[in-house]
């Protein structure tokens, strides 16, 4: 017996009538007589006993209908994976993220992304800019995302968001009523800086040379998240990528444009040596909408690309 036969079997069982089986399974009642008349002739035996237009299983037809449980169970479960796999509502999804978007963008994409996919799990690790190109390119993880981005052979990459550095202070910072802050105008007053030989610190520095102003940090960060709760406790300004000062909401920061102009682009990264799964483009998907929804917002924060 095919699995259609088996499930025409079962209906007749369940509901004694060939027109109520014929009714659930869209078929027509000449179609299930033919289907049980063809059964039992495979079969050898009689599937029913007709009594006052009833049909009443013998006891054959109950130990198929038995033992064909299993077989629509898995079916059951086999249909259901597929509809996961379709809706992307199931597997395994390994992402890299640098400290301002692992903290930043990420969170609120992953949050919407694994309400809607309950059996879905996630590997999400926090690496600086080398390690998350290495996680890429040796497929420990399928997404990676960097703040700015150098050409590496064999990585593709998308522009998920553009945004400006800016400059963090505490409300009753010296400079906190300005509407734009220089390099030149930090020069002489506490100042927090990233570490040398990062890609945000010598962004920073070059800014610095362009204005022609030394830079000189009273403290030395790795991450623009350490400079906002130094900021934030008093210890001086910083100037910082656009996302960090935004984590959690819970740094009591003044947020102020920064000049010379300094570019914080948000890029997402995966390999070329294989084609992302459903999985990793619905999750794009999230952290697209993730970064629209940043927006334009307060003085000094980006603008949508």
């Amino acid at each position: 017996m095919n699995l259609r036969q088996l499930e025409i079997l079962r209906a007749v069982i369940r509901h004694r009538t060939t027109v109520a089986a014929a009714d659930e399974l869209a078929l027509s009642q000449p179609a299930v007589s033919n289907a049980l008349k063809a059964m039992e002739a495979q079969a050898g035996f009689s599937l029913f006993e007709r009594v006052n237009n009833r049909l009443f299983p013998t006891s054959e037809a109950m130990a198929l209908y038995k033992e064909s449980e299993a077989i629509f169970a898995l079916h059951a479960k086999l249909e259901n994976r597929v509809r996961d796999l379709r809706e992307c509502r199931s597997g395994l999804l390994s992402i890299v993220a640098t400290p301002p978007l692992a903290y930043g963008i990420i969170p609120p994409a992953l949050s919407d992304f694994l309400r809607q996919r309950r059996q879905t799990r996630v590997f999400f690790d926090v690496r600086r800019y080398e390690g998350i190109i290495e996680g890429v390119t040796s497929r420990v993880a399928e997404l990676g995302f960097v703040l700015g981005l150098s050409h590496h052979p064999g990585i593709a990459h998308e522009v998920v968001h553009t945004g400006e550095m800016v400059c963090v202070m505490p409300p009753k910072h010296p400079l906190a009523e300005r509407p734009v802050i220089s390099a030149s105008n930090l020069v002489g007053l506490p100042f927090i800086g990233l570490e040398r030989g990062t890609r945000l610190g010598e962004a920073i520095r070059d800014s610095f040379a362009q204005a022609g102003a030394p830079f000189q940090p009273t403290v030395e960060v790795r991450y623009c998240n350490t400079a906002c709760v130094l900021a934030a406790a008093g210890v001086g300004a910083a100037v910082v990528d656009p996302y960090s000062p935004r984590q959690g909401g819970s740094h009591d920061l003044v947020i102020k444009p920064f000049t010379p102009r300094t570019p914080a682009v948000a890029h997402m990264l995966w390999s070329e040596a294989e084609p992302l799964s459903r999985l990793a483009k619905a999750f794009l998907d999230e952290v697209r909408q993730a970064s629209r929804a940043l927006g334009p917002a307060e003085a000094g924060h980006p603008q949508i690309s």
